[in-house]
């Protein structure tokens, strides 16, 4: 078998208010809910498995997400009718932008917990080439 990245535990505050403003800002679902876990399920199956932990002890993570433009147009345009604060780079030096690295767009903002993430058209290096 081929290894594979099943899911990944993402500490929150809150772990129905951090899956939910992820699920609900990328139209996925949440799949699942079990012990301390609510489960947002990605196209690649994959899961992030938020679970509420005390503040103090979270760890500010970066994840970062290959979408499609339609995607992150609609995704920007709720970062943006919320009034979230959002940059172009990832050292908070472009605020109120996006970006247009490797041909294609990305932004970067903050979670209720405060992880910082990535939504991006183009993997970085850009597509590879047919």
């Amino acid at each position: 078998m081929a290894v594979q990245l099943n899911h990944t535990i993402v500490h929150a505050r809150d772990n129905r208010e951090s899956a939910e403003f992820f699920a609900e800002l990328l139209g996925l679902e949440i799949t699942s809910e079990w012990g301390p876990f609510i489960a947002v399920e990605l196209s690649n199956t994959v899961t992030l498995d938020f679970a509420t932990i005390p503040a103090e002890s979270i760890t500010p993570q970066h994840y970062a997400f290959l979408v499609s433009e339609e995607e992150f147009d609609a995704a920007y345009a709720k970062i943006t009718e919320r009034g979230l604060a959002h940059w172009a780079d990832p050292h908070q030096k472009r605020p109120g932008e996006i970006n247009r690295n490797d041909g294609g767009k990305g932004v970067y903002f903050l979670d209720p917990s405060e992880h910082a993430m990535e939504l991006i058209t183009v993997p970085y290096g850009g597509l590879p080439q047919a």
